[in-house]
């Protein structure tokens, strides 16, 4: 009897781990359905589902990889030959021969430049993105696919102020990705860098975003970069950037490294950006940009707090110019721009950005804080300018505990407007010495500085300024608008 119950406790007991098995089960499959779901969507060629069925990101990679393509150019460089003889090089021995009698042996000499890098086709009838860096100053582009089909490129535009180029070739039915929505993208979901590293076709590697909206990096003129961890080494420029649903997100462009190898960090021009230059390459031959007049900054904690801004956001024009059409809308200097069309303003990157992809002729609303006081102006875009590319009384901050302590001014005289390359009618005070330690030269000014506001102030002359500043008590802040190699710029300086 006593065995009995033991066994009918073991079975008891045996049954209700069977059933939090089964149940368990249940909930870890659709635990797993959700998360395939939720990382990623279907592809639409082929329709299956990326992740969970232990496929990996293999349907993904299987259909983006056709409309990755390896470019191979070459160009032909000429070089001054040189002497056959080191004692062609004496002077002496020159001098007896003479010039003639060399110039013989001094004969061009022609060599070959191969390079490698890769594109995407976004067109069936043979329209492909790539680097500029990838296709400039090439004599021969040659475009091999994944099929092993060979075309030759011709360039249809390029524009290096982003390192985008569009290339052709003849040729239809051709295998293409579809252009995603770079700005839905969003820090840490997955991504799949494709393109031909060191040459080796139809390479494909996984990371994820690791952060968007990269600028100031020095690489382009006009940066929005994607970052990944994804590897891109050289050949990757110009491949593609892709999500898990199979679209187009970024071209791969260039990487962060000290070895001239992969070390994490990646960056791709946006989706959206490509395919803005592309279509103005196409339609125009070039990149008709968007224009609105304006000198802009970054906003620091130090500008936020001077403008009574609640955060350090938006960008502060420093400089309007006359007759523009920021000019004709009523911006002016010190406004903050915090949106544009629409959409918000973060940096001066973001604004200048948007400003170059709208479309010219259209009118856009801005909006703006002004004396603590948002306002909304309508500009009308025009097309970006080709070029775009200020001695006597002195005075010196002279109570040694305020924000201008250690600095001396002087007025703008014909030498020294000379020297700086000042326009005739510059108005303001030159800065003509920073003391060593002092908060001014913390905060960033220095000789040469044209000082032409003080707390919103203008300051015309040595006698402005020594007035001005005498008026900062204690630890009162100092803001500054200066001109320096031609540009406005607001400085906060916080004894």
């Amino acid at each position: 009897m006593s065995l009995d119950r033991r066994s009918f406790r073991i079975g008891v007991v045996a049954g209700t781990f069977l059933i939090i098995g089964i149940v368990s089960g249940v909930f870890l499959s659709a635990g797993r359905g959700w998360m395939s779901d939720a990382v990623s969507a279907p592809v639409a060629v082929p329709a299956a589902p990326v992740a969970g069925n232990g496929s990996g990101f293999a349907p993904v990679a299987r259909a983006a990889m056709p409309a990755v393509v390896n470019i191979a150019t070459s160009r032909t460089v000429r070089q001054q030959g040189g002497h056959a003889s080191p004692f062609m090089n004496d002077p002496l021995f020159r001098h007896f021969f003479g010039d003639e009698y060399f110039r013989q042996f001094n004969i061009p000499r022609e060599r070959r430049e191969n390079s490698l890098g890769s594109g995407v086709i976004v067109s069936a009838d043979g329209y492909i993105v790539t680097n500029a860096h990838v296709v400039e100053k090439a004599d021969d582009i040659k475009v091999l696919l994944s099929d092993k089909r060979e075309f030759t490129g011709k360039v249809v535009g390029v524009d290096p102020k982003t390192d985008i180029a569009v290339i052709k070739v003849a040729a239809r039915d051709l295998p293409t990705v579809n252009w995603g929505d770079s700005d839905a993208i969003e820090v840490g979901e997955y991504v799949l860098a494709i393109g031909n590293p060191f040459g080796l076709n139809s390479t494909v590697t996984l990371g994820i975003v690791s952060a968007i909206g990269r600028a100031n990096m020095g690489i382009e003129d006009y940066e929005n970069f994607i970052q990944t961890d994804a590897a891109i080494n050289p050949g990757n420029s110009g491949g593609a950037l892709i999500n898990t649903r199979g679209e187009l997100v970024g071209i791969n462009t260039a990487i962060y490294s000290r070895t001239g190898g992969y070390m994490g960090i990646g960056f791709a021009i946006p989706s959206n950006m490509a395919k803005s230059v592309m279509g103005s390459l196409v339609k125009h031959g070039k990149v008709v940009r968007g224009y609105l007049g304006v000198s802009i900054q970054d906003v620091n904690a130090d500008i936020a707090k001077q403008f009574g801004l609640k955060r350090a956001e938006g960008a502060l024009v420093s400089d309007v110019v006359a007759g523009s059409p920021a000019d004709k809308g009523g911006l002016k200097s010190g406004d903050v721009i915090t949106a544009y069309d629409g959409k918000p303003v973060d940096n001066t990157a973001t604004l200048r950005n948007r400003v170059a992809e709208t479309a010219v002729g259209s009118s856009v609303k801005v909006e703006a804080v002004r004396d603590g006081k948002a306002q909304t102006f309508e500009v009308k875009v025009v097309e970006q300018p080709q070029d775009m590319t200020a001695e006597g009384e002195t005075a010196r901050g002279s109570d040694k505990s305020s924000a201008l302590a250690g600095v001396e001014v002087t007025n703008i005289s014909p030498d020294v407007a000379r020297r700086l390359n000042l326009p005739r009618g510059a108005q303001g005070v030159v800065v003509s010495g920073v003391e060593s330690g002092s908060t001014a030269e913390a905060a960033g000014i220095r000789e040469g500085d044209v000082i032409v506001e003080l707390n919103r102030q203008p300051v015309r002359s040595a006698e402005d300024f020594r007035r001005l500043s005498a008026k900062l008590k204690g630890e009162q802040s100092a803001l500054l608008l200066i001109v320096r190699n031609g540009g406005r710029l607001f400085v906060a300086i916080n004894p």
